[in-house]
């Protein structure tokens, strides 16, 4: 199964946060969102499809997150849990520990923002940039 959300980027993005990366349907960002690579993305953790959910909930369940920004692609996997919730109106958040909140889709994951190709991150520094936050569980 796979879900693809449009987001933009912001003057703010520092895309340098070690554990987490998150993408957002505000569209204010301050630079204390060191976590963010994206803002007004057209949907947050309570916006995707029951199926999704329920796939994303499985322990067992391998989920791949492709992040594209013209012609580069940002690659990183994680794992689904049992206590997601996945209810946030706003964000979605992908964790490298097991911490879960309303925001969080994936846990386990083996990467976060300050991973993120610093030429990509220049890219969505620039509010004008469009990109793909693409999810694929198996």
């Amino acid at each position: 199964m796979r879900y693809e959300i449009e987001f933009f980027g912001h003057k703010n993005i520092r895309s340098n946060h070690k554990k987490t990366i998150e993408i957002t349907k505000e569209s204010h960002l301050t630079p204390r969102g060191d976590c963010i690579i994206g803002v007004s993305a057209n949907s947050s953790c309570a916006d995707l499809p029951e199926e999704l959910k329920n796939k994303l909930k499985n322990p067992d369940t391998n989920v791949s997150f492709i992040i594209k920004v013209d012609n580069d692609e940002f690659i990183l996997e994680g794992k689904g849990h049992s206590d997601l919730t996945l209810t946030h109106d706003e964000d979605i958040v992908l964790r490298k520990s097991n911490f879960i909140c309303p925001r969080t889709i994936s846990v386990n994951c083996d990467k976060a923002s300050d991973l993120v190709p610093r030429e990509m991150v220049s890219k969505l520094q620039n509010p004008e940039t469009k990109g793909l936050f693409i999810i694929t569980v198996d």
